[in-house]
């Protein structure tokens, strides 16, 4: 207190005599030090609950800060550099350079192992979320490093990777194909197909669009943006302006943005809507994959059906018709314009459905199911619930067939027959868990 009164009794300006405080200045100065105090302890608890809180919380938001992290596996240095100019090497005349985002996915795996057989210099990318069972993720990401694929480990959003990626190889193309995936879960977390769908894909463009030279991309848009439309089948020039998912929205937004960065900085991008794809190392999220799981548990499935009884049906089509249409739009995609981030001249801007022009009911689905498991399923129908699924897809792929020489060549049944031979070997008979 006798230095407190030294203080307050010291002048303010030398010369020049200071009012003493008064008891009520003082009360208001230690009640004014007093909140300061409580809310900097608010304040660091709050730090302390953000920062440091243990990653073993099985809470939701922890569970989705973990899925949606930006940290980053270790990378830089000589060896890994070495492994990143390796996988990237080209081993034909006339091959491109390919960063592939979202790898050790379904589609990524086939694509990138694609690439590689033709001699293509091709590098992974991939965060190795949780959405689906990442172990099946790390089976796929083995199955690449056997032909010679080296995944990096790392966030669409990790500006800073991107950047030392694209230091170290200079890439022709890019195939984007990393996104969070599936209709329903985006009722869940919403915010995930923000961060991956909409925020990767303008951080992409934006390492993409300073990079010399700037690379040609191809990126998975979807079926979906076709939303609530009744005319079939789908064209690329119907209206994509009624989604009836979140995800459909972020898709839609994605074609949106990427007309943008086509538009001010030169930018080269194909954008590939992709109609239900299926086959061996599929996603266990999708209908025809848990269905096999559930059909051998002996556990029931739900089939929906419309409103009036009607059909619920999808334009299923084969991974490899699939990747076929990919190369093709790698290959007909014409060079960026774009140099330091500014446009020099007019770029290439495409879409185009890739689909097998076949819808096919999903009970049809499930019979054929039935025969090549040689299980009778439990059916279970269920009204077409309110949770983004539309009733049908079908795809007109004259455009693509036109421009891409993209020509479908498998039936559902033989493309079915491959998957359960694929599952069967690698969940043997359904003893081993398929999360």
């Amino acid at each position: 207190m006798l230095q407190m009164k030294h203080i307050d009794n010291t002048p303010s300006i030398p010369g020049k005599f200071k009012m003493e405080k008064s008891p009520y200045n003082r009360l208001r100065l230690h009640s004014s030090l007093a909140k300061l105090t409580f809310w900097s302890i608010v304040f660091l608890g709050l730090i302390f609950v953000f920062f440091y809180r243990s990653p073993s919380s099985s809470s939701p938001v922890t569970s989705d800060l973990n899925r949606r992290s930006l940290r980053t596996n270790f990378y830089g240095g000589p060896a890994w550099e070495k492994r990143v100019r390796t996988s990237a090497k080209i081993r034909s005349r006339n091959g491109i350079l390919v960063l592939v985002t979202g790898a050790a996915g379904f589609v990524g795996t086939h694509v990138s192992a694609a690439l590689k057989r033709r001699g293509d210099g091709v590098l992974g990318l991939d965060n190795f979320n949780d959405y689906y069972d990442p172990s099946l993720k790390r089976a796929r990401q083995a199955l690449l490093e056997r032909t010679g694929v080296y995944i990096v480990e790392g966030d669409i959003n990790d500006v800073a990777l991107l950047k030392k990626l694209f230091d170290i190889v200079p890439f022709t193309h890019v195939m984007h194909l990393a996104a969070q995936a599936g209709v329903r879960y985006a009722m869940e977390n919403p915010s995930s197909y923000v961060h991956s769908n909409i925020a990767g894909l303008v951080s992409l463009l934006e390492v993409c669009k300073s990079a010399n030279p700037q690379p040609a991309i191809v990126w998975a848009s979807s079926s979906s943006v076709y939303g609530l439309n009744t005319k079939v089948p789908f064209s690329e020039k119907d209206r994509t302006d009624q989604p009836a998912s979140l995800y459909a929205a972020t898709k839609k937004a994605g074609e949106e943005i990427a007309h943008t960065y086509n538009h001010i900085y030169g930018l080269s991008l194909t954008g590939l809507r992709f109609f239900t794809v299926y086959g061996p190392w599929g996603r266990p999220d999708m209908a025809y994959f848990f269905f096999s799981r559930d059909i051998l548990k002996g556990k029931s499935i739900q089939i929906f059906e419309a409103a009036n009884h009607g059909t619920v049906a999808r334009d299923f089509t084969y991974i490899d018709d699939i990747v076929k249409g990919c190369l093709g739009a790698l290959d007909t995609a014409e060079k960026s314009t774009g140099s330091g981030g500014k446009k020099k001249g007019p770029a290439q801007l495409r879409v185009y459905n890739l689909g097998n022009t076949s819808p096919v009911p999903v009970s049809d689905l499930v019979s054929i199911l039935e025969r090549l498991l040689k299980v009778k399923a439990k059916r279970m129908i269920m009204k077409l619930p309110r949770n983004g699924d539309v009733q049908f897809t079908h795809a007109n792929i004259s455009l693509a067939q036109r421009e891409l020489g993209y020509k479908p060549t498998t039936d559902l049944k033989t493309g079915l027959k491959k998957f359960v031979q694929w599952y069967l070997s690698y969940y043997g008979n359904g003893k081993k868990s398929a999360q």
